[in-house]
């Protein structure tokens, strides 16, 4: 029941027999991203630093390879590091059905030795069983340069793409705009929780990017298909054939963010709760805040801003007095005739 009443629901939203005002209370949906971006920037400044993993700052990484089934109790991994170097805060992290990994921040030499004596022992593993690698920040660094070169490219190249394909810089400036409303809050979420910032989490924001154009490009075209030239009603004004095209893709939108969160909750939870494997946990968290991030944007930000930077042409002015216009002459007519119709029923 509740399936068909939400399919009848989408039904009346394409036809128009149902509309959702998404584009005349644009102010509200402003107001709300502004708050949004505004508590994740000052959230962030107030937090200080970012929690960088050690890609990013340098430091010593042991993987202690266990047979499958032993037992990997990570407690026993972080007391070991901790009573060699009090001061150390490790992260270890289940790799595989069998290994265990743990960082640290930069050890001496004799300390390295002495945590993988120590892990071997806690383990009840041989010291060959039980690897050491220094990661130098240069690493980190190397990948957050390209990880900005990539965005600049993608931003640049996304942009003239959806500004040829659309036929106007106006939808591809909404839809950075939309894009950076997302980068934003996801980041701005990451830092205000303290979540470490690793290469995963940085694939998973540069993952964001091509989801949340898609919703908008799939909103857009709806939207473009209403306002052409030969598609403009002469009931409705630019604006409200904006709004028309949000509310038809909708649902298509809500189910989409819906399909698309599932696996990636499944793997948020399966990478925190049941493998502790942190690469998953990283990549999955950064796309779910993205995704809901993005969903939102599409409709609550993209269209918005498009109807209003459109709004001002001389054309869409034009047609939207003439639509105004008739609309009062209907009006006025059906008054008209609703007062002879009383009059003769005296």
């Amino acid at each position: 029941m509740a399936r068909r009443s939400f399919s009848e629901f989408g039904n009346a939203l394409y036809t128009g027999e149902k509309s959702i005002n998404f584009i005349g209370r644009r102010k509200t949906w402003y107001l709300i991203s502004l708050i949004l971006i505004l508590v994740c920037l000052f959230g962030a400044l107030l937090r200080g630093s970012p929690n960088l993993g050690i890609e990013f700052t340098g430091g010593s990484q042991f993987q202690v390879h266990l047979t499958e089934g032993q037992d990997r109790d990570s407690g026993a991994a972080e007391k070991v590091v901790t009573d060699v170097v009090p001061s150390s805060n490790p992260r270890v992290t289940e790799l595989g059905a069998s290994d265990i990994r743990v960082q640290t921040g930069s050890l001496k030499d004799d300390e390295n030795q002495e945590v993988i004596a120590a892990l071997a022992k806690a383990y009840n593993v041989d010291e060959s069983e039980v690897t050491f690698s220094y990661i130098g920040p240069a690493w980190g660094q190397d990948i957050t340069r390209q990880a900005i070169v990539a965005l600049i490219v993608f931003i640049v190249f996304a942009a003239v793409v959806m500004a040829l394909y659309f036929r106007t810089w106006k939808m591809s400036l909404a839809a950075m705009i939309a894009l950076f409303h997302d980068l934003v809050i996801t980041a701005g979420i990451y830092l205000i929780t303290g979540f470490e910032i690793t290469p995963a989490a940085m694939i998973g924001f540069l993952t964001i990017l091509g989801y949340s154009l898609y919703d908008t490009v799939v909103v857009f075209d709806k939207i473009r298909e209403n306002t052409s030239a030969g598609e403009v009603s002469d009931h409705r004004t630019f604006a409200e054939s904006v709004n028309l095209g949000v509310n038809q893709t909708l649902v298509r939108s809500i189910n989409t963010s819906i399909v698309a969160l599932l696996p990636v909750a499944s793997i948020l939870f399966i990478g925190a709760f049941v493998l502790g494997a942190g690469t998953l946990r990283d990549i999955s968290l950064a796309l779910f805040i993205g995704i809901f991030a993005g969903a939102y944007s599409t409709i609550f930000v993209a269209a918005p801003i498009y109807s209003q930077l459109r709004e001002g042409e001389p054309a869409i002015k034009e047609h939207d007095a003439k639509v105004l216009k008739l609309r009062a002459r209907e009006a006025e007519k059906s008054d008209d005739e609703e007062t002879v119709e009383a009059e003769a029923t005296k």
